[in-house]
């Protein structure tokens, strides 16, 4: 519940000063003056400038907020405060133009990153309530990216010197490292109650054992990357609920169940389960008639009807009293040297008074193989299940051994603390059951590769099928696999104990005004700040391997960026590894900087700074189209001028990257230039605006050579020179 007051004030705030101190108090324009001053003073912000003010009031659940906005011809300004002064978040929007003089290249980031901090630190200190909340930069986002022109601290306040629920976010403009964003986290709309001191009873050792209690790892199969064919077992950490340890009584609480135990005391329960009829997965278009009846006439194409009778021929599926009413043709997208796969949707339809019941069959249309299968079950307060859980699994259990024999010895029931088979108290209550069937080798599970099964309650039919399945993967020996206790003494290791606050949800017992309210809300609880210990880690990791005893990360979870096995010792290393840092420069491992440098060569690192570095050596057709597009359309290159194999000159490549830059409509002018190149003389007039600018920028110095080769560690050298500007 929310309640809004503008008020559209003048430029300048003149109130309150005829006004008895009592009456101002209780005036809302009164409040808004002194909070004004109070925010000014506190940021020692200069508004003159501004030529518009407005001061926009909320009643937000917690605490008031009051939201300030100045404007004028030199932009605009928001600060969002609490009625005390204290500063919430901060944005200033300045109509500054850029001042970057390239159009069509990234440049390196700007700024001093130390500067920017430092300036970082001088807006927190004015803003954090001193003696009390303190923040520890860390290193700023913006350094990895290109074209950034500002850079951003995130972190966790901390709170008498210990890690608590409160973030901010500071942003600094690079090039006067002004704070221009700001937000954060206060106590005041964030939890009830004080904040606790920071003394612990409870030591960090005992908190470390009770947490450790908490964890539990299973031992499974699982494909360590995307293109990986042999599944190798890891400990993988089983889902459960959050805990910590009161750092006052040492006990340990579950802070899961609490959260779920508030949010459900407030009437805020998740919503209930969606028992409609099952929409098709498939997002493939339909063909018409003519197209259907053009694919029933390829070889190997099964028509509707043979599909169909294959199906009912399966007493399983229940199809009894079951219409077909639409069957659609789907052509999938071929691999290479292979036939492009065929898809059938059937389905079916069955009424029974004013219910209808429905089945949806996806099969490959030259086998009949079904690949998908989903039903809607009509359900009410008044039907009744005719089989147990105990028998539908049976039914599914010999439905997969009768159809899918050769991999249903490979398959058993799956059951984890994550996806389970819960026994209904009542199973007549039940429209139908589901049943996952995982693939298990050497005694172990590998979840990737599955059979999932749904039972009609009402017949006993399988209403439901969908599964993955390849023979071609291996599977690594078991043998050597660590103790399930060395496992969970790794998977501990990767988290550290930490003392700090956490919110923790507690019963509503004030009876002050925010209490009051919550309750009129609904709610019975709600968060308080407590003193305890919990487990943090700085990686994110996915399992322990079973065989090393090392923790293991998500594929791709680090970009190392561009490397080369060749550079070492070379004039150009550090400018070729700068740009590397931001993944310009050549894919494939190597740089050879002394090659003389290709067309080809040249737009392949132009291209890479849109993030898409190439091997020129192993580029498909398609990539270099595509790379060439990017260079025209930079102006690099026209499409007249493209020669792939072509050297380029000296002289070339600085023309070819000042147009690309966006310098050659100046460069092109003739009669204002002049250069000091020893070789001057032999520069033609219309090179001369682009030689100049290249001594200018930086990216040729000594003789100009016009003429000789260029080589790739020159084109790299000249680029970084040029992404400084």
């Amino acid at each position: 519940m929310k309640k809004i007051l503008s008020l559209f004030l003048g430029a300048v705030f003149l109130i309150s000063a005829a006004l008895p101190a009592a009456a101002a108090a209780d005036t809302a324009d009164a409040k808004l003056t002194r909070i004004t001053q109070t925010v000014k003073t506190t940021l020692a912000l200069d508004t003159e400038a501004y030529s518009y003010f407005q001061g926009d009031y909320e009643e937000q659940e917690l605490a008031p907020v009051w939201n300030l906005y100045w404007s004028g011809d030199t932009g605009s300004l928001s600060v969002t405060a609490l009625e005390d002064g204290t500063i919430v978040s901060y944005y200033r929007d300045s109509t500054q133009a850029n001042s970057s003089a390239q159009q069509g290249m990234p440049a390196f980031p700007q700024g001093d990153p130390e500067e920017a901090k430092a300036a970082a630190q001088a807006f927190l200190d004015r803003v954090l309530t001193p003696d009390r909340e303190t923040v520890s930069l860390e290193e700023p986002s913006g350094l990895d990216r290109l074209d950034s022109t500002t850079y951003r601290f995130n972190g966790t306040i901390l709170l008498n010197g210990l890690p608590s629920p409160l973030s901010y976010s500071i942003t600094v403009r690079a090039s006067d490292n002004q704070v221009i964003r700001f937000w954060r986290d206060v106590p005041e709309t964030t939890f009830l109650g004080n904040i606790p001191a920071a003394s612990a009873a409870a030591t960090q050792a005992d908190a470390a054992k009770a947490l450790k209690d908490t964890l539990s790892l299973r031992l499974e199969y699982v494909l360590p990357d995307s293109d990986s064919t042999q599944a190798v077992l890891y400990y993988l950490p089983n889902p459960g609920h959050e805990f910590y340890v009161d750092a006052q009584t040492g006990k340990l609480a579950d802070l899961t169940a609490l959260e779920e135990e508030m949010l459900a005391s407030g009437g805020m329960g998740g919503a209930e389960s969606d028992n409609g009829a099952a929409e098709d997965s498939s997002t493939e278009s339909g063909l018409s008639d003519a197209e259907q009846a053009g694919i029933a006439q390829m070889e190997g194409v099964l028509s509707s009807q043979k599909l169909d009778s294959a199906l009912q021929a399966i007493s399983e599926y229940g199809l009894n009293g079951y219409q077909l009413v639409s069957a659609r043709f789907s052509v999938g997208q071929a691999e290479a040297g292979e036939e492009a796969p065929v898809t059938c949707v059937l389905r079916y339809s069955r009424a029974v008074g004013e219910d209808v019941y429905t089945r949806s069959f996806t099969v490959d249309a030259r086998t009949g193989a079904v690949q998908h299968l989903t039903s809607y079950i009509p359900w009410d307060e008044d039907s009744q299940a005719v089989l147990s859980e105990e028998e539908a699994l049976e039914k599914a259990e010999a439905f997969l051994e009768a159809r899918y024999g050769d991999h249903y010895s490979h398959l058993a029931l799956y059951e984890t603390a994550e996806e389970s088979n819960v026994i209904p108290e009542d199973d007549s209550s039940v429209s139908d059951y589901s049943f996952r069937f995982v693939r298990k080798e050497n005694g172990y599970f590998f979840p990737e590769q599955y059979y999932f099964v749904r039972v009609d309650a009402t017949d006993g039919s399988v209403c439901g099928l969908f599964y993955s399945y390849d023979e071609a993967v291996t599977f690594a020996s078991p043998e050597g696999v660590i103790s399930a206790d060395g496992a969970l003494d790794a998977w501990m290791d990767t988290y550290t104990v930490t003392l700090g606050y956490l919110l923790v949800p507690q019963k509503l017992t004030g009876s002050d005004t925010v209490s009051q309210r919550l309750k009129e809300m609904g709610l019975s609880a709600f968060y308080y700040l407590k003193l305890g210990y919990g487990l943090e880690r700085e990686e994110v990791y996915r399992a322990i391997d079973a065989k090393s005893g090392e923790p293991v990360g998500y594929s791709g979870q680090e970009d190392a960026g561009l490397t080369y096995s060749d550079l070492a010792g070379s004039w150009v290393e550090e400018d070729v590894l700068r740009l590397a840092q931001f993944n310009v420069g050549y894919d494939g491992g190597i740089f050879q900087q002394s090659k003389p440098l290709t067309q080809w060569d040249l737009v392949c690192l132009l291209y890479s700074l849109r993030g898409y570095p190439l091997d020129p050596g192993a580029a498909t057709e398609s990539q270099r189209d595509d790379a060439y597009a990017a260079a025209y359309a930079m102006g690099a290159l026209t499409r007249t001028e493209r020669s792939d194999d072509a050297v380029l000159t000296r002289g070339q490549l600085v023309r070819c990257l000042l147009d690309a830059a966006g310098y050659g409509i100046v460069a092109r002018l003739e009669g204002i230039f002049t250069c000091a190149y020893p070789d001057r003389a032999s520069i033609p007039t219309d090179e001369l605006g682009y030689a100049a600018l290249a001594q200018g920028l930086g990216l040729v110095s000594g003789a100009y050579q016009r003429n000789a080769d260029a080589t790739r560690g020159q084109a790299a050298a000249m680029l970084c020179r040029l992404m400084d500007r």
